[in-house]
This record gives structure tokens, C-alpha cells and sequence, in this order.
């Protein structure tokens, strides 16, 4: 079974950094898209970062500049830095994967495109 776990969510201050990670097991990074999403409360679920499996990144027009998508394919972990938090950035965090390579597919399908989905880890900005 695939299993995501994320971590590293909490309040911060605005304009400051946080940074997510996505730990899998049951799944290999180096091969497969890999995704964050967000939800805020009253909201639909939304696509912020995506990376291919090979490497590629694309992000949401609302984190552009300020989010960088990464991961260690030796630890099988995915990362999300987030800098210049405003309030508006407040939401459930959701790490995603696919089966595809390349996140193409997920970008325009959005959540319904995904197939496996983490527990969630909330940030709060204040």
C-alpha cells in the first residue's frame, strides 16, 4: 500500500517561511508526479506545486516566486518551501502523487487526477 505522511505544518507569522515534506512509502518519487495541494476552509481543493518525475516543477499563479517544490529521491521524501506566508496561504496542505511521470495531466485535471493522497497538514498564517 502507498502511504504519504505529511509534516511541518503550523502557525506562522506572515511573512515568514515554512517548509512541508511528504515522506512515501510504498511509492517511488524518482518515477512518478508528485504534487501539493491546498484547502482552505469554504474552499475547493487547489493545486500549488507539482514536480515531475523528472525534476520539472510547475506552480500556481498564487505561490509563484514564493514556493519551491523539491525532493530527495534517496530519502523518498517531497518538500514544500513556502516563503513570504500572507494570510490568504492558510489551509490544509495535501501531498499528492500520481501514477503518470509527468504532472501535465494533474495540472489541468486537478484533485480528481490524483491517486493517492496524504492525511493533510494544516498552516495557519496570521
Amino acid at each position: 500500500d502507498v502511504q504519504l505522511v505529511e509534516s511541518g505544518g503550523g502557525s506562522v507569522q506572515a511573512g515568514g517561511p515554512l517548509r512541508l515534506s511528504c515522506v512515501a512509502s510504498g511509492y517511488t518519487y524518482r518515477r512518478h508526479c508528485m504534487g501539493w495541494f491546498r484547502q482552505a476552509p469554504g474552499k475547493e481543493r487547489e493545486g500549488v506545486a507539482y514536480i515531475d518525475g523528472d525534476g520539472s516543477t510547475t506552480y500556481a499563479a498564487s505561490v509563484k516566486g514564493r514556493a519551491t517544490i523539491s525532493k530527495d529521491n534517496a530519502k523518498n521524501t517531497l518538500y514544500l518551501q513556502m516563503n513570504s506566508l500572507k494570510p490568504e496561504d492558510t489551509a490544509m496542505y495535501y501531498c499528492a502523487a500520481e501514477s503518470a511521470e509527468f504532472c501535465k495531466g494533474l495540472v489541468v485535471a486537478g484533485p480528481s487526477e490524483v491517486d493517492y493522497w496524504g492525511q493533510g497538514t494544516q498552516v495557519t498564517v496570521s
